[in-house]
């Protein structure tokens, strides 16, 4: 089979054509209804705040882009069975049970625009119920029946483990190199894309081409969205992120911009830096000066850039699988991950 060539573009020429979610949502809306009522059904408990927190943050507008990411590399390789509705489930559990854990970790205020369940339950029951969603999640991938995707996802849930102690250590060093900060990302974001994409080739008993291909796929695309989510903490707001503007730089992440601010700055640019990062500089005043060093030393522009790479490596990887209604939303999802830069 020969592949088709797409090339990603930075902006379209029509604003009203930007690039949307809209066609991956339309392509599985009906596997995702079952999906969602796998969810709702795996969240009950006797336990009231179980529920009730948990549906606080899988009910507050997040665009559920993992689990149609599973949906979606279903119907691109033709598989018609339901064993991904539970792994899509499962997917979904583990990305919950990691913002959660997260939000405790960085102690964040916002999520999507709403208050984090830390801040209104506090971090003792987050951490509690992060553990409860991993726990069915793990019953969801022994239910699906695949040895082989409980190995992948369950390998997975380690990575993103590692992932997140890798970037509590580094956090406030303004040393960290982009090497390190590549290994945090794929490991903290872009392992679960790819394992959501894989798994469907997985229940559906594909070559191992094609689980590599939609691995690939899924690891490129996780690294793109990530390197842009990381640059719009400096030039969006939170209405726009449904986080706080200036989070990464108050919590001292050595995020791709400043690391390429830190390495073309100045010597007194180097030790605002190094002020900013061990938590010295934390003032308004501070964040706007990190974003105009950030700007001038075209930082913000190159970490956009390295993100189209990604997007581009991401839509090369399934090239070789049949053009149709499931490629060009993967595709167009692609395009959306790179294009919410702009």
């Amino acid at each position: 089979m020969s592949a088709t060539v797409h090339r990603l573009e930075a902006v379209r020429p029509n604003p009203e054509s930007q690039p949307s979610l809209d066609p991956m949502v339309k392509l599985v809306t009906g596997d995702m209804d079952q999906v969602n009522a796998v969810i709702r059904g795996r969240m009950e408990s006797e336990i009231p705040l179980i529920p009730e927190l948990a549906g606080h943050l899988i009910a507050g507008g997040g665009k559920r882009m993992r689990p149609m990411l599973t949906l979606a590399s279903a119907q691109l390789i033709g598989y018609s069975g339901t064993q991904h509705h539970l792994l899509a489930a499962a997917v979904e559990f583990i990305h919950t049970a990691t913002l959660l854990h997260d939000d405790v970790v960085d102690g964040s205020d916002l999520r999507r625009g709403k208050r984090t369940a830390n801040i209104i339950w506090g971090n003792p029951a987050s951490v509690l119920v992060g553990d409860f969603l991993f726990s069915r999640s793990f019953e969801l991938m022994v239910e699906a029946g695949s040895l082989k995707a409980l190995k992948i996802l369950s390998s997975t849930s380690a990575v993103i483990a590692e992932g997140e102690v890798n970037q509590l250590s580094a956090a406030r060093r303004v040393d960290l190199g982009e090497e390190r900060y590549l290994d945090i990302i794929g490991a903290k974001t872009a392992a679960l894309f790819a394992a959501a994409c894989r798994i469907s080739a997985v229940v559906a008993d594909r070559p191992e081409s094609e689980e590599a291909a939609l691995d690939a796929y899924g690891r490129n695309l996780g690294i793109a969205f990530q390197l842009v989510d990381d640059a719009i903490d400096y030039v969006s707001d939170a209405d726009t992120m449904g986080k706080d503007a200036g989070d990464d730089f108050r919590e001292g992440k050595m995020t791709l911009p400043v690391i390429l601010a830190y390495a073309r700055g100045s010597a007194e640019d180097r030790a605002f830096w190094k002020d900013a990062v061990e938590g010295r500089r934390d003032s308004d005043a501070d964040l706007q000066h990190a974003i105009r060093l950030i700007r001038s030393t075209r930082a913000i522009d190159d970490t956009f850039a390295r993100a189209r790479h990604y997007g581009q490596r991401a839509i090369d990887s399934i090239g070789g699988f049949a053009n149709g209604p499931a490629k060009d939303a993967m595709i167009e999802a692609v395009e959306f991950a790179v294009a919410r830069a702009y």
